[in-house]
Order: structure tokens, then C-alpha cells, then sequence
């Protein structure tokens, strides 16, 4: 440990190195030589000096008591310090254990993901920045609708949701991607684009497969992921105590209809479920709220559905930033063995540690100017006016003044679109 300035040792008036000897009054030098260890055990059991006063700089005799109390406080001063140092680094150690309850680090399945040329040309050229995407991460959430815990290929996105942090200022903005919108998801065996809905990406290929119909479509240049499924929402939102949300009459018939699926999907018994009986803004449970994110068939469809799902997560995240010690350790046992991410260990605690320079900014979904029609074997689907003038409303949602210009790839996906809108009649 490094020593203040202020202990180091100081040269003889007379020139030479060392340190003067100190004289009693009579002249004589103090008879009582010791041990360094001795003197220090003496002045730790007596609290003083105790061969007697000696001359100090003005002539005159005095007690060393200030400088030894100053040693003192100093020494305290390190302790507690000392102790600080223990306790972040014993909390540290809790949350790396804790981690372990997660399925972290899959980078493996991000390996294959790309960016299109236009979005690399961008990152790599550090005097450019037009579209305005340095200085921000970002993140894919999915919530999938899992019946056997499967967080991976095979089971269908329910939520995606691109989240984007403003690593300067700690602003977070949601933006959902409606999963039923028309796009390309991927290549197919001949290498071809398959166009269809957003959410079957996910279960033709897992995250990864995802992400890259993101990069794809979207211009990103995501490069990691977070799915999680019914029963974390549903632990998550019971560890914090609820969540308040306001419902509307029409609301409530679908709300407790959906409490029955997702109760058997999860294992939570029928005689568990308590339905919502009157509108208004209330507190809901894990199961009453997850089920509130399902809701399709009001008015606004999908849009609402992806709408809700923005509200829900939003309250999770103010109640999770104020919550304390217990109801955050509560909501790691719930919410982490039931998470499947790219993030490292390393990379969770590097967020976890700025927790509360975070804010949720603003939410929207995409695409912003869009129909609703059946575009053949893909079925009923949300279909962009204008895709390509779409993701350039999405860059400025996120980026704000971004100069951003669509790449050739997302030109080549909108006019694919615009085809098939014709061909189908939508």
C-alpha cells in the first residue's frame, strides 16, 4: 500500500541523511533506547511518547500527541477503507456466483452473425459518423412462447424488442419489431431470402438467426441477445411485488382468458389463478401481467399487444432500479435460471455496476406506417408502406439526427416487399 507524502522521511538541518537526535532538558540524550517494535508497542499500550518532551522547531519543548493522533486517524482512515475494499469485492464474488444460475456467454451462436457492407463501411470509418450509431449499444430482447423452457430454435419469438443505450448520457429507448412483419428472416437452402413474418426467424434458427434478420432489415449492428421466457416474467414480476397497470373494461375477458393458457404452460395450478374483475389502474401479479402482454384481440391488435409489452417491461425496470438488497437477490434466483443470453458474465456486471445511471427514454414500434393483409403461404402479416423510408424513421427513432441512408440491402428488401404486396393484393 503506498504511503502518504507526508510520512516520508525528511533530511537532517545539518545536510546530513537521517534524522537528528532529540535531547533531553539537561542535554543528555534519553537512556531508554528501544526496538522500533517496542517503541510502537509502548506508544500503542500508553498513547504517548515516553522518553520525556524534546526541543521542537521554535526552541521550545512540547508532546509529540498531535502527530501521533494524526498517525492514528490516518491508520483508521486505512482500515475502514481496507474494509470498503472487502465488502465490494465479497459483493463482487456474490454476484459472479450468482450468475452462474444464467445461461450467459453463448457468443458461439452470434459467430455467424453479419452486418450489411454499408453498416461495416460506417463502423470501421472512425472521422465518419453520419448515421450517428457510435456511442450506443445495442441489444435484442426476445420473450418467447416456450411450453418445455426451450430458449432456443424451435419455439416462436412472442417479443422482440430492440433495445438501444446511449452509453453517454444512460438513455434507454424501446423499439418493438411487430412479430408478425413481413421481411426477410434468412436464406434458404439455395441461398435465396425467405420473406415472412419477423418471428419465425427465431424458431427456424434460434438468437442467432434473430439477430442477423435484424441486421438484415434494419441496418443494426447488433451483436448480442437476451430471450426469456413466460415463467421468468411471471417470477420476476411476483419478486418485485407486482407492477401497477391500468385496464380497460375490454381488456379484462382476455386478460383472465390468457391466465389459463399461460398458467398450464408454466405449471402453475388453475386454483392459483386470480382474474381481474374491474378496470382501472391496479397492482398485478407475475401471471396477471405476463397474460396482459398477450393480449391480441382488442382494438390495435399487434400493435396494442407490442404496445403493452413496452408498458409491462418499462415498470419492471423502474421497480427493479429502486428496489432493494433482498427483492434484487429474489429477483436473480427467478428471473436467471430461466434467461438465455450472449453477454459474459464480465459484461452483466459492467451494467449491473451502472445500474442507476440508466433511464428508459422513448418507446415506439416498427414498422411506424404500415397495413395488415395476407401475403400468401405467410399468412395475415404487417406489411411496412414503405419499408425502406421505415428504417429511416427507426435510425432517427433511436440515433436522433442520424444522416442515415438506407444500404442496398435494405433497398433490394423493400422493393421485394412492394413486389409482394402486389402479387397479393395487399
Amino acid at each position: 500500500m503506498a504511503t502518504d507524502s507526508g510520512n516520508r522521511r525528511r533530511p537532517a538541518p545539518n545536510g546530513r541523511s537521517g534524522s537528528t537526535r532529540r535531547t533531553a532538558p539537561d542535554g543528555r540524550y534519553p537512556t531508554n533506547r528501544r526496538s522500533s517494535s517496542q517503541r510502537a508497542t509502548t506508544q500503542r499500550s500508553s498513547g504517548g511518547y515516553t522518553g520525556g518532551p524534546y526541543r521542537d522547531s521554535r526552541g521550545g519543548y512540547s508532546q509529540p500527541t498531535r502527530r501521533k493522533k494524526s498517525r492514528k486517524k490516518k491508520r483508521h482512515f486505512l482500515f475502514i477503507l481496507e474494509i470498503l475494499v472487502i465488502l465490494v469485492l465479497v459483493v463482487a464474488l456474490y454476484v459472479v456466483y450468482r450468475l452462474d444460475l444464467a445461461d450467459t456467454g453463448n457468443k458461439s451462436s452470434m459467430e455467424e452473425v453479419t452486418v450489411n457492407e454499408e453498416v461495416l463501411a460506417q463502423i470501421e470509418d472512425e472521422e465518419n459518423d453520419e448515421w450517428k450509431m457510435d456511442g450506443y449499444t445495442n441489444i435484442a430482447l426476445f420473450g418467447v412462447d416456450s411450453r418445455d423452457m426451450n430458449l432456443g430454435k424451435g419455439t416462436l419469438a412472442d417479443t422482440i424488442i430492440v433495445a438501444s443505450l446511449n452509453n453517454e448520457t444512460g438513455e434507454i429507448k424501446l423499439c418493438s419489431i411487430f412479430r408478425d412483419t413481413y421481411c426477410a428472416i434468412g436464406e434458404d437452402s439455395d441461398g435465396k431470402q425467405t420473406f415472412t413474418k419477423a418471428n419465425t426467424a427465431y424458431s427456424a434458427g434460434g438468437p442467432g438467426q434473430a439477430v442477423q434478420m435484424l441486421n438484415t432489415n434494419l441496418d443494426m449492428d447488433i451483436s448480442e441477445y437476451v430471450t426469456v421466457g413466460f415463467k421468468a416474467l411471471v417470477d420476476t414480476i411476483d419478486s418485485l411485488g407486482g407492477i401497477e397497470i391500468e385496464i380497460t373494461e375490454d381488456e379484462i375477458h382476455f386478460l383472465n382468458d390468457y391466465q389459463i393458457g399461460t398458467a398450464e404452460a408454466i405449471g402453475i395450478p388453475q386454483s392459483q389463478i386470480i382474474n381481474v374483475t374491474s378496470p382501472g389502474r391496479q397492482t398485478l401479479n407475475g401471471l396477471q401481467a405476463t397474460s396482459y402482454c398477450r393480449i391480441r384481440y382488442t382494438k390495435g391488435d399487434d400493435f396494442k399487444r407490442a404496445e403493452r409489452q413496452r408498458t409491462v417491461l418499462s415498470q419492471v425496470a423502474e421497480k427493479a432500479m429502486t428496489a432493494d438488497v433482498a427483492t434484487l437477490n429474489s429477483l436473480i434466483d427467478a428471473i436467471f435460471p430461466l434467461c438465455n443470453t450472449s453477454l459474459t458474465k464480465t459484461e452483466i456486471l459492467s451494467y449491473a455496476t451502472r445500474m442507476g445511471k440508466f433511464r428508459l427514454g422513448d418507446q415506439s414500434g416498427f414498422p411506424f406506417e404500415r397495413v395488415t393483409g395476407v401475403m400468401g403461404r405467410a399468412g395475415s402479416c404487417v406489411v411496412a408502406e414503405d419499408f425502406a423510408q421505415n428504417v429511416v424513421e427507426f435510425h432517427r427513432f433511436l440515433f436522433g439526427d442520424s444522416e442515415y441512408t438506407p444500404s442496398q440491402t435494405v433497398k433490394d428488401v423493400s422493393q421485394r416487399i412492394q413486389s409482394d404486396r402486389q402479387k397479393n393484393g395487399v
